[in-house]
């Protein structure tokens, strides 16, 4: 099974989350105003998601990519999370946090297989 796009209502707005075929959310958006520009941001990850390099901030001396970009950072609690930069450098979506690095740069290769090609739903 595909992944997909689901848009659905947030408290002042609309967001949307991407799952993976299995239904386990992979990405989530910021909150958007209308729905028009829920939309269009689920077009900039599907444009900017196969073609974006990978910056790991958590090595020393990391290498600075060019967006669009998927950075994997640290959090406060020392999990490892990324978020998926537009070629404007706007934060587009947002992934959970993982105990390891392993698994969070599976959550982008995952985000880079399925996004493409995700269908577009609304709860």
């Amino acid at each position: 099974m595909a992944g997909k796009f689901v848009i659905s209502k947030a408290k002042n707005g609309v967001k949307f989350n991407l799952k993976a075929g299995n239904g386990e959310i992979i990405a989530t958006s910021e909150v958007y105003t209308s729905d028009a520009s829920c939309k269009n941001g689920i077009e900039s990850v599907k444009k900017n998601a196969p073609v974006a390099a990978i910056e790991d901030q958590t090595v020393d001396g990391f290498a600075t990519e060019k967006n669009p970009k998927f950075e994997v950072y640290k959090d406060k609690a020392g999990e490892f999370r990324f978020r998926l930069k537009a070629s404007n450098g706007q934060i587009i979506a947002t992934g959970e946090s993982y105990p390891a690095k392993a698994s969070c740069l599976k959550g982008i290769e995952s985000i880079k297989k399925n996004a493409p090609d995700a269908a577009t739903v609304e709860e």
